[in-house]
């Protein structure tokens, strides 16, 4: 017989290991199961979000509320996906709903601009270095669309640049080449994390880009940092050439007041946000240079245009003045920020202890939890082994009550207390030591 830690045992293991929690987690979810059921005869696969679809069929949650989750079947869950950082204030910030209601109660249609517009979008040029100007979309999907249409417009060429494996949202996405769904931009690869390489590639594209469009940490690319080095490589390169570099800080700008940016102190041209910034409201923004943003400007006779009924929709102004103007800053934002670093350094450890082939990566309250050794800087194509010690991860994670993505991304929202994240760390100890052999 094979010792158990050999290759073939261990993957004749993981497969019952990982039927075994499979049927568990359909078990224990009879009403989720019915509700994805009924749910296919009207949406292709029963999903209209790609990233909440698994297999067998996903969660259907029912309630939530501060940091807590309820599913259709009853289950509680610690809340340690965070709306994939969109939660950032949890599920019932009374401060926030107060402001939302109050707005709405005022009228919700009102096709004019709003009292809480200019307001919300002096904070954000507040926070942000490099943001002199702003405006306000649905998403950061569109974010990301109309900075790009901004860049293309402002300096006449047509390609972007971005790294492989990036995510810019649901029509910029290049984890695999070749995406229908992408929009049909003339697009350049970078190598994340590749200094040299990706300064001569936006040198040899020359006065044909427009753009390099990149996140200074992945966010849906596996929570993976720039390097230091990798962003003024960028800003020096985009800067001989006159393409503009967009920061792409939907997800980071949570890790400093003024956004990675800010704490990494390298200031693009144009900055894109969303997520949190409206209390978890739908919100989306795109700003930057002055010179850049005033060529929307409607005094302009060649204005560019910006549709969107729901730009500056009043309930997303209003939670937005609260959520940046009174809740997230100062002490707040570098104590969340230490929170997560101090997680993620204890989660290191729990696995380094247990000689596990198992890591998270990320930088503050945002990590994703990786099953491989060694250095992780820039996203890679996992095996089929690695991808099925991320289910099963998955699935102990939910069976012991913690939410988390699918992909093992964990974003910390600010009502989770020191409990909750000790609870976790628990968790993670007890999953190490009951799959042991399976994780080396």
């Amino acid at each position: 017989m094979a010792p158990l830690d050999t290759p073939g045992r261990r993957n004749s293991d993981l497969d019952a290991a990982l039927a075994e929690a499979r049927a568990a987690y359909a078990a224990a979810n009879p009403r989720s199961a019915a509700a994805h059921a009924e749910a296919q005869a009207v949406m292709p696969g029963g999903s209209t979000r790609s990233v909440l679809f698994w297999t067998p069929f996903p969660l259907t949650m029912a309630r939530g509320e501060g940091a807590r989750l309820w599913d259709a079947d009853g289950h509680e869950y610690r809340d340690f996906l965070g709306e994939y950082t969109a939660g950032l204030f949890g599920h019932s910030e009374a401060r926030i709903l107060a402001a939302a209601q109050a707005a709405m109660a005022r009228g919700i249609n009102l096709a004019a601009a709003g009292q809480d517009e200019a307001r919300f979008a002096a904070l954000v040029c507040a926070r942000f270095p490099s943001v002199e100007r702003v405006r306000f979309t649905n998403s950061g999907t569109e974010a990301n669309i109309m900075a790009l249409a901004a860049a293309r417009a402002f300096t006449g060429r047509t390609a972007m640049m971005v790294a492989r494996g990036a995510y810019h949202g649901g029509v910029l996405t290049f984890g695999k080449p070749g995406n229908p769904v992408n929009l049909p931009v003339p697009t350049l690869f970078m190598d994340y994390n590749d200094a040299h390489g990706a300064a001569a590639a936006i040198r040899e594209a020359g006065d044909s880009l427009a753009a390099v469009l990149v996140e200074p940490m992945m966010g849906s690319g596996g929570c993976i940092p720039a390097s230091a080095e990798f962003l003024q490589a960028l800003r020096a390169a985009t800067a001989g050439t006159g393409a503009l570099l967009i920061f792409d800080e939907v997800m980071t700008s949570r890790h400093a007041e003024g956004g990675l940016q800010q704490r990494l102190g390298v200031t693009p041209d144009m900055t894109t946000l969303g997520k949190y910034i409206a209390g978890g409201f739908n919100i989306g923004a795109f700003g930057g240079r002055a010179d850049i943003m005033d060529r929307f400007n409607g005094h302009r006779p060649d204005a560019l245009p910006h549709a969107g009924t729901f730009n500056n929709n009043v309930w997303s102004m209003a939670a937005g003045c609260v959520a940046l103007g009174e809740i997230f800053r100062g002490d707040a934002v570098e104590a969340l920020y230490a929170r997560g670093e101090a997680l993620r350094a204890a989660l290191n450890a729990a696995c380094a202890e247990a000689g596990a082939a198992m890591q998270f990566t990320g930088a503050g309250s945002m990590m994703t939890a990786h099953f491989r050794s060694g250095p992780i800087n820039a996203p890679y194509a996992p095996s089929a082994e690695e991808e099925q010690r991320r289910e099963l991860f998955f699935l102990d994670m939910l069976a012991a009550g913690f939410y988390v993505a699918r992909r093992g991304m964990v974003s910390l929202s600010l009502p989770l207390a020191g409990a909750d994240t000790d609870a976790l760390l628990a968790a993670v100890r007890e999953h190490l030591s009951a799959r042991g052999p399976l994780l080396r």
